[in-house]
């Protein structure tokens, strides 16, 4: 079965915005799937530091 998802609204910098779609476009993946993949790596990082 595929995650949950929530449809939300965000504010972003207009230069962040801009990053985000060029790497979103260069690894070929939506928005949503970037942003996704990029807040997961975060979280997993922080959860290693963290814990050892």
């Amino acid at each position: 079965m595929k995650p949950l998802k929530k449809a939300i609204t965000v504010t972003l910098d207009i230069p962040i915005l801009e990053r985000l779609r060029e790497e979103a476009e260069y690894q070929d993946r939506s928005m949503s799937s970037y942003i996704n993949l990029l807040l997961r790596d975060h979280f997993e990082r922080l959860d290693k530091k963290r814990n050892g």
